[in-house]
Order: structure tokens, then C-alpha cells, then sequence
């Protein structure tokens, strides 16, 4: 897996290229293409932290739906400044590539949302470097996927997201491998809530357009 250098002091959110709190969302509630696919881009890395060569699918999975989206954005830029507008013109030329991207993409960073939204509600009050909290990172794992992707999922793909659960790093080590050395884990801690909360109402937002009647196919 790639090597994240995070440097003494700093944070994965730190050396994001991208943050999800950066990404512009109109008044009309239209989520800006380029940034989101900068910063769901940028969000694969955290695979490359979780300490074991069984996340290596679920990042290469991401990275190949953000470029189905990125090259439907590059086929017609003019009406693609908004995954809202790029998916709407996409479907009126009777395909579906880049709306299926999307689809994907939604639902694997809604597996992240609803996994560390589980971690601040399930441990709130537990320290970042407690050793022993009331869940511990596969649990979080294991219950998101049930709800955010198990249902799309096959009978064959299944069992290698059950076996990346299993593998997940516990809490006090997850949190210090989105640490730099020194970094004190309830910064780190806080920067998982901050993007979380940037994330979340993005997720929401996508997941309605998809769902609603104007792109059902």
C-alpha cells in the first residue's frame, strides 16, 4: 500500500489535498463537480493507513468510479460544473456511466460517514488513546456496511468487505495512524468529527438527486 507521510504534529486532514468542508454547494443545493471529485479523491488514502493490503479494493473501487464521473466531466464540461447537471445531461444521451460512478462513490462515503458518526456517539467520552473502548473500529465497520453497502453488494464481493472489517486497525492505533509522531490523538479525533460533519450533509444532498423521480432510470 502507498506510504502517507503525515508530518510531526500534523494530521491526515492536514495533508489532504482536498476537504469536503471546501466543496462549494449552491443555494439550489448543486454540489460543485471538480472540488468533490478533488476531495473524494484525496479521501482514498485513508485506506492506505489501515494497515493491511485488504483495503487496497475499496480504495482502487473509489478511484475508478471518480474517474467514470471525471470523464463524463471532461466529454461535456460546459453543462458538468455540477455533478447535478453532469448526471441530468449525461442521462438525456441515454447512458449511464458516470451516474453509476456516482452512485457508488455516494454510497462508499456514506459507509464512511455513518462508521465514525458511530464512533462519536458509541464512544463520546472515551479518549482517543483509551485502549479499550466501548466499540472499536471493526465493530463500526462491520454495522456501517450492513446498512450503506451490503445491500448492493454481491454474494461474491460480500466476503472481501467482511474480511476488510476484520482486518481494520483498533481505535487507538487508527487514530495514530492519521497521526503525525507527537500528535496529540484528541486533535486528531476532532478533525475525523470536523470532516465528518462537512461530509455528512454532502452525502444527503447526492443521495436525494439520485433517488429522485427526475433521473430514475
Amino acid at each position: 500500500m502507498t506510504k502517507v507521510q503525515i508530518p510531526a504534529g500534523k494530521t491526515w486532514f492536514d495533508v489532504q489535498t482536498r476537504h469536503f468542508a471546501d466543496v462549494p454547494v449552491s443555494a439550489e443545493q448543486e454540489v460543485s463537480t471538480a472540488e468533490f471529485l478533488e476531495a473524494t479523491e484525496s479521501t482514498t488514502t485513508i485506506f492506505d493507513l489501515l494497515g493491511s493490503a485488504i483495503f487496497t479494493p475499496m480504495k482502487q473501487d473509489m478511484l475508478f468510479n471518480v474517474n467514470r464521473v471525471r470523464e463524463r466531466q471532461k466529454l461535456a464540461p460546459e453543462v458538468s460544473s455540477t455533478l447535478q447537471g453532469l448526471v441530468k445531461d449525461e442521462l438525456t444521451a441515454k447512458a449511464h456511466n458516470a451516474a453509476d460512478g456516482l452512485t457508488w462513490l455516494v454510497r462508499g462515503l456514506d459507509f464512511m460517514v455513518q462508521a465514525f458518526k458511530a464512533d462519536m456517539t458509541a464512544n463520546k467520552g472515551v479518549a482517543a488513546s483509551d485502549r479499550y473502548p466501548k466499540k472499536e473500529v471493526g465493530d463500526l465497520f462491520r454495522e456501517s456496511y450492513k446498512l450503506t453497502l451490503a445491500p448492493y453488494h454481491s454474494v461474491v464481493i460480500r466476503p472481501i468487505f467482511r474480511a476488510a472489517m476484520v482486518a481494520a486497525p483498533r481505535r487507538k492505533d487508527f487514530y495514530i495512524r492519521l497521526s503525525g509522531q507527537g500528535t496529540d490523538l484528541e486533535l486528531t479525533r476532532e478533525g475525523l468529527e470536523k470532516w465528518t460533519a462537512a461530509l455528512e450533509p454532502i452525502v444527503a444532498i447526492l443521495q436525494a438527486f439520485l433517488a429522485s423521480q427526475e433521473i430514475k432510470r
